[in-house]
């Protein structure tokens, strides 16, 4: 019985797809071996202020740079004016915060967070 003879283009898928999983398995190894077992190191960034309608919108960008996922992560923005005005708070929850990953959100204040000053903190996260 003879077996029909591979074509240069089955030959070629082959090669192919042998190079796509050799490169998968690959990273998946170095991802292993590199791993860390830092807690989650959670920065936060506050970008421009944008109006609405009837608030102001601060866009919030929420980083880990652990090894770890955090979840429940909460951050607080305090936007304090000048004046005796008491400060207004808002708050921010992320659900899931995985390592090396970014997630952005935004928090609303009533006044104007352009001219006072904006402050950001996280508050915690729990460990899944």
């Amino acid at each position: 019985m003879n077996t029909p003879e591979k074509n240069w283009l089955e030959w070629a898928v082959f090669a192919v797809g042998l190079v796509l999983v050799g490169a998968a398995l690959g990273y998946l190894v170095y991802d292993a071996a590199t791993f860390g077992n830092a807690p989650p190191d959670i920065e936060v960034r506050l970008d421009a202020p944008a109006q609405q309608r009837q608030h102001f919108t601060v866009p919030v960008t929420v980083i880990n740079h652990g090894d770890l996922p955090a979840e429940g992560v909460r951050v607080e923005v305090v936007l304090e004016a000048s004046g005796a005005e008491e400060p207004e708070r808002a708050e921010l929850e992320i659900p899931l915060l995985p390592r090396g990953a970014s997630r952005e959100g935004a928090v609303a204040f009533r006044r104007d967070p352009r001219t006072a000053q904006l402050t950001a903190r996280l508050l915690g996260y729990e460990k899944p």
